[in-house]
């Protein structure tokens, strides 16, 4: 089943069920997956399910930061929220790495490419994230290469 359509079913199984939350979660993520179909001119043939993923590891980023943010404010009620909302969304991403599964990636990477200084961090940490997709976080593999290359 792609993607979108398991999260219109979800949406369909959260509405009939009374969960209003993960209703209007699901709800809000479908917008933005229509959005970026419109921006994309894929309104009719849809996106592909790597480029939904990138979308959803895009919105759980942004709940991070903002609970991050409300923390900060001294406003745990809206953290726990924004906490509660990113993982109603992570449930669609793939399962994420370990670290030390992301260094393996890397060392056989920069191997391969040759790479020895910080001068080619760009290239490693793109052909990694290429390799690896949405299974691990960029902020993540970026620390780990920049760790490997010094």
């Amino acid at each position: 089943m792609a993607l979108k359509d398991q999260i219109d079913n979800d949406l369909k199984a959260a509405l009939l069920g009374g969960d209003r939350f993960k209703g209007e979660v699901l709800r809000g993520l479908k917008a933005v997956i229509l959005n970026e179909e419109v921006a994309q001119q894929k309104r009719d043939a849809g996106l592909s399910d790597e480029v939904i993923e990138q979308l959803i590891a895009r919105e759980v980023k942004k709940r991070q930061e903002s609970a991050t943010i409300y923390d900060g404010a001294g406003r745990p009620e809206l953290s726990e929220k924004e906490r509660a909302e990113a993982q109603v969304i992570e449930a669609y991403l793939p399962a994420q790495l370990s670290e030390s599964d992301i260094l393996l990636v890397i060392e056989r990477v920069i191997a391969d490419l040759g790479a020895a200084g910080m001068g080619d961090m760009g290239k490693v940490i793109g052909a990694v994230k290429q390799e690896l997709g949405n299974s691990a976080s960029g902020s993540l593999v970026a620390q780990l290469v920049k760790n490997a290359l010094q």
